[in-house]
């Protein structure tokens, strides 16, 4: 029988890592010393990670992707579109258009106007 364990109390801190580009440090910093302290200014995502601006659709279709736990190969396989059209979309080489949209949105259970 397992004796009862006494919890250690925290101080309601935890840890969180992240991988930034090293121009965005100082910007996580500011905006994760704003949290501690409750002061009133917050930072959009824009103004942390700018190099994303315009590239909001990209974003989108990765993180569905993701989200559901697909590969671009198995994305590929469900929604019949070619994996390297897939590639060249997250990365924005390549228009996703209406019909691609509605297919990808289909298989990742999103709004396919998330995608355009």
């Amino acid at each position: 029988m397992q004796a009862h364990t006494k919890k250690h109390p925290t101080d309601g801190l935890v840890t969180v890592q992240l991988r930034v580009r090293p121009v965005n440090v100082q910007l996580v910093k500011r905006y994760a010393e704003s949290l501690e302290h409750d002061e009133a200014r917050s930072y959009s995502v824009a103004e942390v990670f700018p190099e994303y601006i315009g590239k909001e659709h990209e974003l989108a279709l990765r993180a569905y992707r993701h989200r559901e736990g697909f590969t671009q190969k198995q994305l590929a396989a469900l929604t019949g579109i070619p994996q390297h059209h897939i590639s060249e979309m997250e990365n924005g080489k390549r228009a996703i258009g209406k019909e691609r949209a509605r297919k990808l949105a289909a298989a990742l259970h999103c709004d396919y106007r998330q995608l355009l």
